[in-house]
């Protein structure tokens, strides 16, 4: 029996653009950035307060930490190009926006500079614009980061690929229940899984960890 028998019969898609270019910068990343990952598991409980007292996003909260991180470690906010360090003074998350076919990156500029209303109600924006096609190029362009709010798909924790020519991306899981110690004892409380991928050619070891739990920490404390 033929190996196309034995799997029934074939049918062959041509591949979109989209999926093209998808399929060429995740190859890129594979084969040529060096990459280091990072897991966090991190109490959400206070996050979770503020999220309804200020009535933003979990992701707002996520974008928000990431860039105070991004301000306090600069090289997570730049790149390895050509045999050099390149730091970027803004600090711009590309906000992954997935569906079952393909996904988009559109670009949260000067993340740092924006309240959790204000991230809240651009990434609602930016994430309807993209899945109705009616973001133009530029919105794509200038991101120093990389988020991917894999909880909304209902994933607890997941890796994710650095996007070239990035320092790192981070993926931030659902929210899920768990027990928890405070002051010695154990609670029932609320843990979200972030997991860090950085190209190890910029950002080392101790300074990805350093990273990390400085994103962990803000989340975990709501000190934004």
């Amino acid at each position: 029996m033929s190996a196309a028998g034995a799997k029934g019969e074939t049918r062959v898609e041509e591949p979109t653009a989209a999926e093209r270019a998808i399929a060429r910068r995740a190859a890129e990343a594979r084969a040529t950035v060096p990459d280091l990952e990072l897991r966090a598991d991190v109490d959400v409980a206070r996050a979770l307060q503020l999220r309804d007292s200020q009535s933003c996003s979990t992701v707002a909260i996520v974008a928000r930490a990431t860039a105070l991180a991004l301000k306090a470690v600069p090289r997570a906010n730049g790149a390895y190009r050509d045999g050099r360090f390149e730091l970027y003074s803004r600090i711009n998350i590309g906000i992954v926006v997935a569906d079952e076919r393909s996904y988009l990156i559109p670009t949260l500029f000067d993340a740092d500079s924006k309240s959790l209303p204000e991230l809240t109600a651009e990434i609602e924006r930016l994430t309807a614009a993209a899945r109705a096609g009616e973001l133009q190029p530029p919105a794509y362009a200038g991101a120093t980061f990389t988020l991917w709010d894999a909880g909304a798909l209902g994933v607890p924790a997941s890796t994710i690929v650095v996007n070239p020519p990035q320092a790192a991306a981070l993926a931030a899981g659902s929210i899920r229940e768990a027990p928890v110690v405070r002051d010695g004892a154990i609670h029932p409380g609320h843990l979200m899984t972030i997991t860090l991928a950085c190209d190890h050619r910029i950002l080392y070891g101790a300074q990805a960890a350093r990273f990390l739990a400085e994103i962990a920490r803000t989340i975990g404390a709501a000190d934004i």
